[in-house]
């Protein structure tokens, strides 16, 4: 049985350099400490309204944007509740593309995988084969943009184009730790749902989930029988279309935090948070080939969390508790008992730099190398 360990009032500030929680400006943080208002306030319109038109700007769709409380593993199972009679395809090559798939196991639908090796990617053309070969009508293809237990990053723009092919069945995408920190033309691809996490390339506080949902998603569960009380697409937009709010009492502090966060993120520009995004990836892909090797399929790669393969048999471990204890860095060891010491990742997202990443992989050097 879990003992109670007690909050101490004070614990050393650590830089965060793993797949999320990421860091948070002072500013944003700030923000939340603010005088509570009522969830069915003006104020409260004023500032739902606010984030979530500010968010289909700064994401360039026309769908419709629903922000809640809660984590984006709310979206893996409402999707699936909205979306799904029953068949459901999903592609897994990683911890959490298996785990969209337990989800909808577990909500009672029928889930088809179409497995890969840990560290490849999901290739669009095997999707098609398999959509092509098979008499089974699949209501959902569900697809994880940034497989952070791997490091892959996953072609859904050509898979969209895909599915795209199938009217009847609709494209769902976990972008928890890529969304905001790696560009993807969400409309162009006919992505139905895509959805993610405030606490990962957003650079906000956990606790809210974003999804953006098409029109003909939409349509899909307003003619089903069944759908998700607190993440059904009509629930939430219907709300927001006659209130401008949430259905049910948000968490505000953190909404404040995004409304001034979604701010910071608008000015930089979504083209050029892309960019930087890239200038890191580019810098840590060179790094770990220089001193290690990468552990996603080259091509695949994701542009927010490197996956480094301990080809040097460092103590992966110990390495992360001296690099936290000597440089108030923290970095992942590799995910599950697969990869702990095999792998380790660098989070590479949010507000990072080539110039703040470098400090790490300093800091990792002189420990480990």
């Amino acid at each position: 049985m879990t003992k109670k360990q007690e909050y101490k009032d004070h614990y050393p500030e650590k830089t965060l350099y793993i797949p999320g929680p990421t860091e948070v400006r002072e500013d944003v943080i700030e923000t939340m400490a603010q005088p509570m208002f009522g969830h069915r306030m003006d104020r409260m319109t004023d500032l739902y309204t606010t984030i979530v038109e500010d968010t289909k700007t700064f994401l360039d769709t026309q769908h419709d944007v629903i922000i809640l409380t809660g984590s984006g593993t709310e979206f893996w199972e409402a999707s699936t509740l909205n979306l799904v009679d029953e068949n459901i395809l999903v592609p897994t090559c990683g911890s959490f593309s298996e785990r969209h798939a337990n989800v909808a196991e577990r909500l009672g639908k029928d889930v088809d995988r179409l497995e890969y090796e840990w560290g490849r990617a999901i290739k669009p053309e095997d999707i098609r084969e398999h959509l092509e070969s098979t008499d089974k009508h699949y209501d959902v293809v569900a697809t994880v943009m940034n497989e952070s237990s791997t490091g892959v990053r996953n072609p859904i723009e050509e898979i969209g184009d895909v599915i795209a092919e199938y009217p009847d069945t609709y494209f769902v995408v976990d972008a928890v730790s890529a969304l905001g920190g790696d560009y993807v033309d969400i409309d162009e691809h006919d992505i139905d749902v895509i959805f993610t996490s405030t606490q990962k390339a957003f650079a906000m506080p956990p606790g809210l989930a974003v999804c953006v949902v098409s029109d003909d998603a939409y349509d899909r569960e307003v003619g089903k029988d069944s759908a998700s009380w607190y993440g059904g697409f009509q629930r939430c937009l219907d709300y927001y279309d006659r209130k401008g709010q949430t259905h049910s009492t948000p968490a505000i502090p953190i909404m404040l935090a995004y409304h001034k966060q979604m701010k910071h993120m608008l000015e930089e520009g979504h083209d050029a948070r892309d960019q930087r995004h890239r200038e890191m990836t580019e810098y840590v892909h060179d790094w770990a080939r220089q001193h290690f090797d990468l552990f996603a399929e080259e091509g695949y790669r994701s542009q927010t969390v490197s996956c480094i393969e301990n080809t040097q048999g460092i103590d992966v471990a110990a390495t992360i508790e001296q690099v936290a204890e000597e440089y108030d860095m923290v970095f992942s060891n590799g995910y599950g008992s697969q990869l702990g010491e095999q792998t380790f990742r660098i989070g590479h997202m949010g507000e990072h730099d080539v110039e703040s990443v470098k400090e790490l992989t300093d800091a990792i050097e002189d420990v480990a190398l």
